[in-house]
């Protein structure tokens, strides 16, 4: 597991055993508050005891319910949850099947129990804690329940699985998606922190929403290409690599390939049943011409209590005293322990 600091107090944690997946530790005077678990229970096990050195947690946000985000949340004893509240639906009527899954083909995670938000939001929520203003916001595309936090001090936006080194929507939808990463140009941001892979800094981070939003319209083209041209799914794979739709194929030790591969197939799916999908494909596909590269010739689980609800845009939580996704739509690999 990699350690950086990006901020006074700010830690952000990658995953040297899956997909280089993220979370972050904010510090704060009145407690510290964690964003995501690791996938592994000995890499979480770390972040606890380095964040409890300096501070006592008292949250933990989950950005979306799959489970390279959420099964380390099991070991946090005293932490108040905190998530959208489609997060928690997914986590009950995903969570289990997913989760025995993953325990037959993993024994690392033979341990491993689902934690559910105690804290559930609609639209948009604030929390404060220690002099930190801490904005989440529902970002959905990655998944219906994805969010990003924003720490308005340090202008840091841990953007999770909306920003990655190339957008993976199936779990999703790339037109939702697309709407998500252009509410995040108009930020001003120092970093943005992804849900896999290395931090953004403040020079880069235009380019690499860019970059994402270049990257869905062509790999959508490209389905629309494949299907007016009656390609086959496997002759769509090998005619628009991930190169082809702007990408570079080695980030995430090139695990960003088998993603590209899997976006292509959900949309080509989707599209080739959808007719009015089909449609709307084709008129974004017109709109984006001008870039346009690609050829056309070829249960509820059971919790300690009620989660709070609240309102979209209308709650401040103030500090008191006082855990592959679980489911379907995994990245491509489940995890799979270091030897």
């Amino acid at each position: 597991m990699h350690r950086e600091r990006i901020s006074d107090d700010v830690y952000v944690f990658t995953s040297g055993l899956y997909a280089q997946v993220t979370a972050c530790a904010i510090v704060t005077s009145d407690g510290a508050v964690v964003i995501d678990t690791l996938p592994f229970p000995n890499e979480t096990r770390q972040v606890i005891e380095y964040v409890e050195r300096r501070a006592p947690i008292k949250y933990v946000i989950y950005t979306h319910y799959h489970a390279d985000h959420t099964y380390g949340g099991y070991l946090f004893r005293q932490a108040q949850f905190i998530a959208h509240e489609l997060c928690r639906e997914l986590l009950i009527t995903r969570g289990d099947a997913g989760l025995k899954l993953a325990r037959v083909q993993n024994p690392s995670l033979v341990d491993v129990q689902l934690r559910l938000p105690d804290i559930v939001f609609t639209g948009e929520m604030s929390l404060r804690l220690g002099g930190k203003t801490f904005v989440l916001t529902h970002s959905p595309g990655h998944t219906p329940d994805g969010i990003t936090v924003y720490i308005r001090e340090d202008k840091i936006l841990f953007a999770a699985d909306t920003v990655m080194p190339v957008p993976y929507i199936v779990d999703g939808d790339a037109p939702t998606m697309l709407k998500s990463l252009q509410i995040l140009k108009g930020m001003a941001l120092e970093n943005v922190v992804q849900g896999h892979g290395e931090i953004v800094l403040r020079g880069e981070i235009n380019e690499t929403i860019n970059s994402s939003i270049n990257y869905l319209n062509k790999m959508q083209n490209a389905v629309v290409s494949a299907l007016l041209a009656n390609q086959s799914r496997d002759d769509m794979l090998r005619e628009y690599d991930i190169e082809s739709c702007g990408k570079t194929r080695i980030a995430l030790n090139g695990l960003v390939q088998q993603l590209h591969a899997a976006n292509l197939i959900a949309t080509y799916d989707r599209l080739s049943t959808d007719k009015g999908k089909l449609a709307a494909a084709k008129a974004r596909a017109a709109a984006f011409a001008p870039e346009k590269t690609v050829s056309t010739s070829k249960t509820k689980a059971k919790a300690t209590k009620k989660p709070i609800q609240v309102k979209a845009k209308a709650a401040k939580q103030e500090a008191k005293p006082k855990a592959k996704p679980a489911g379907s739509a995994e990245k491509p690999s489940r995890p799979k322990a270091k030897k």
